[in-house]
C-alpha cells in the first residue's frame, strides 16, 4: 500500500499572504529554509501609535474621482492579498505580505487633525474620500472608533464625503451616515469581488463574507443613504465572469450606481498574488496571467494613468461595454456624488462635487 503524500500547509493561518518578504529598501534579506517553517503558523496583529501631524493627502492624480483622501489606519486587517496599498508598508519599515495585515499604525489623533483642518478659514469645503488606502472599517475600527469619530467631524463642518468599504461595520453608524445623507452630504460604495464565500475567504480573509456586504448595501438604502456597488478588482480569468450577477445582486439589494477597477500588481504585490494564485489555484495560473495580459495588452500591470484601472486595448474595452451594459440593464445608472454645500460661514463659495 503507497502511502498518500500529505499537503504542505503554508502561510498564517487567517492571512492571504503566504509569505513575509523582506523590504526591498533594506540591505539585509531574510532567507526562510522551508524545512523549518513547514505548517500553519499565527501572527498575532499588533497596533502602533501614528503620530502624523497631517491627516488629509492630497493627489494630482487624473484618473481618480478624488483629489482629498483620509485614512485612519496604515496597514489593512482585512489582508486582501492583491491590495495595491501593500508596497507603502515597506516605507514604514514593514513587509508588504503578512506585516501588511497585521502590523497596523493607527493615527490615534485623526479627528482632532481633520477638526483643526476643516475649521481653518483657509479651507474651502471639497469632497474628501474615506479612505482611499486601507480600509476605514477594517475589523481594529470596533474598538478604535476613529472613523466614527470623523464622521462626526466631518457632520460639524457641513463637509461632504465619500466612503468606499468592504465591511459590514458600516452599519454601526447609521444614525452619522443618515444625517450626513439627509444634507445631502455623503455616497457610500460597497466593494464586492467576488459572491463565492470560499474564494473571499481566501482572497479577503478578514473582510465581510460577500452576503454581509449585499446585506449593508441593503441596510444603507433602507435608511436612504446613497449607496453603490464597487466590483472590485476584476481578475481575469478568476472572477471578471461574475460580473454581471454582482451587479444584479446590489441592484436587487438597493445599489444605484457602480464602477470597477481591474486588478493591479504594483511593487512586491505582483510576487504575493502569483505566489497565492499558484497555492490556491495551479490549476488556474497560466489561465489567470494570460486573461491578465489580455486585458492589458500582454502586460501584467500597467501604472500608466488613465489605463492602469481599466487596462487597455481590444479586451478591456470590450469588457468596459459589458460592464456599461448590465448598468443599464440593472439599473445602475446613477451617477454617485456629494452634493454642493457650503461652509456655514463661508459665504457663497461652493465647490465642485465628484
Amino acid at each position: 500500500m503507497e502511502d498518500t503524500p500529505l499537503k504542505i500547509e503554508r502561510g498564517w493561518h487567517g492571512r492571504a499572504a503566504l509569505s513575509n518578504p523582506s523590504n526591498r529598501f533594506d540591505s539585509l534579506k531574510l532567507v526562510w529554509e522551508e524545512e523549518y517553517t513547514v505548517g500553519r503558523k499565527v501572527q498575532k496583529t499588533l497596533f502602533y501609535e501614528d503620530p502624523t501631524s497631517e491627516i488629509l493627502s492630497y493627489n494630482q492624480s487624473p484618473d481618480l474621482g478624488f483629489e482629498i483622501s483620509l485614512n485612519p489606519y496604515r496597514g489593512c486587517e482585512h489582508g486582501c492579498i492583491y491590495c495595491y496599498a501593500r508596497p507603502t508598508h515597506e516605507y514604514l519599515g514593514f513587509s508588504l505580505g503578512v506585516d501588511f495585515e497585521s502590523r497596523i499604525l493607527v493615527k490615534t489623533k485623526a479627528p482632532l487633525l481633520l477638526e483643526k483642518t476643516l475649521r481653518s478659514p483657509k479651507w474651502r469645503p471639497r469632497v474628501v474620500m474615506v479612505s482611499g488606502v486601507t480600509d476605514c472599517y477594517q475589523p481594529c475600527e470596533a474598538h478604535f472608533k476613529l472613523t466614527r469619530s470623523c464622521l462626526e467631524v466631518f457632520l460639524k463642518y457641513h463637509n461632504p464625503l465619500t466612503i468606499i468599504s468592504k465591511s459590514r461595520l458600516v452599519c454601526r453608524d447609521l444614525d452619522i451616515l443618515k444625517a450626513l445623507a439627509k444634507e445631502n452630504l455623503l455616497s457610500v460604495f460597497l466593494s464586492v469581488t467576488t459572491l463565492d464565500p470560499k474564494l473571499a475567504a481566501i482572497l479577503e480573509p478578514r473582510a465581510s463574507s460577500p452576503a454581509l456586504r449585499l446585506e449593508t448595501i441593503s441596510s444603507l438604502a433602507r435608511a436612504g443613504i446613497p449607496v453603490g456597488v464597487m466590483v472590485a478588482p476584476i481578475i481575469p480569468g478568476l472572477n471578471d465572469f461574475e460580473m454581471p450577477m454582482i451587479l444584479k445582486s446590489a441592484a436587487e439589494a438597493g445599489a444605484s450606481y457602480a464602477g470597477y477597477s481591474l486588478l493591479r500588481l504594483p511593487w512586491g504585490v505582483r510576487d504575493l498574488f502569483l505566489e497565492w494564485l499558484a497555492y490556491h489555484y495551479p490549476e488556474k495560473k497560466e489561465k489567470v496571467l494570460c486573461r491578465i495580459k489580455d486585458f492589458r495588452e500582454g502586460k501584467l500591470t500597467d501604472s500608466n494613468f488613465g489605463s492602469r484601472f481599466s487596462g487597455s486595448g481590444k479586451i478591456a474595452a470590450e469588457f468596459s461595454q459589458w460592464f456599461g451594459c448590465f448598468l443599464r440593464k440593472y439599473g445602475l445608472t446613477e451617477k454617485y456624488k456629494a452634493i454642493q454645500q457650503q461652509k456655514p460661514d463661508a459665504g457663497m463659495d461652493l465647490f465642485a462635487s465628484l
